[in-house]
């Protein structure tokens, strides 16, 4: 299957005019929905893979670029964790029906238990991929907050250019926490997470799977894996996770 065989990307117009790139496969239920990493869009590795599997499968799938990402209008420092938890909800009011499967990579794990809370009579299962919850907190040294309070942002380079970190993102971050609670989700979820993870320290899985609501919860710790986990055998475990929870629906 090549990429011409994946669904043609449109253009969803938020009530505020800006308009935020999609790729939305019809199929099968429930719907999978695909959350990007900090930075990251809906034509990384995991999301056309996954949507790949989705179209051999019949599979409905939905995936987007948060507002200043990828294809999406907008500024990318304009961006909050709330702001692009509220276009996640906008796309998938209005373009799914019934059930959806939440598969968020990072930061999207973050989002999808975020969602998870605001929706949950809609969402049937979470799949978290390096999940950072609260990454807002335990991401950034005194040092880096303080930078933050005076200078509005940090700029730390990397290998796909600048990465930006607003004060704007970091407060809707910090209001958004939720390893100090329990979080009210009863789901079953499943925590897919390299412990060679040098972003997110693995041991933020098990917190998650602490403080989950849900009896149905997994943590899968691959040993030798990085914090993207897009080697072929990373996405096999991921797709194959997946199966397993929309086979039980």
């Amino acid at each position: 299957m090549d990429h011409q065989d994946l669904p043609p990307a449109a253009l969803f117009t938020r009530p505020d005019g800006l308009r935020l790139a999609f790729r939305h496969r019809h199929g099968a239920g429930p719907t999978l929905l695909f959350l990007p990493g900090y930075m990251s869009d809906m034509e990384g590795g995991k999301a056309v893979a996954l949507d790949r599997w989705a179209a051999e499968k019949g599979h409905a799938m939905l995936r987007f670029d948060y507002a200043g990402t990828g294809s999406s209008e907008g500024r990318f420092e304009d961006g909050t964790l709330a702001g692009w938890r509220d276009d996640a909800l906008l796309l998938l009011d209005a373009l799914t029906d019934g059930p959806v499967v939440l598969v968020g990579s990072s930061m999207g794990g973050w989002l999808a238990l975020l969602i998870a809370l605001a929706r949950p009579d809609r969402i049937a299962a979470i799949v978290g991929v390096a999940a950072a919850p609260d990454f807002t907190e335990w991401g950034f040294t005194d040092a880096d907050k303080a930078l933050l309070m005076t200078e509005g942002r940090i700029v730390d380079p990397s290998d796909g250019g600048p990465r930006i970190t607003t004060v704007g993102f970091w407060q809707s971050g910090q209001a958004l926490r939720l390893l100090a609670a329990q979080i009210a989700v009863d789901v079953p979820v499943r925590l897919l997470q390299g412990q060679a993870d040098d972003v997110v320290p693995w041991d933020i899985a098990p917190r998650i799977a602490e403080r989950l609501r849900s009896s149905d919860v997994q943590t899968l710790l691959i040993k030798d894996g990085d914090h993207r986990l897009s080697r072929d055998a990373d996405i096999a475990l991921l797709i194959g996770t997946v199966a397993r929870l929309l086979d039980s629906h």
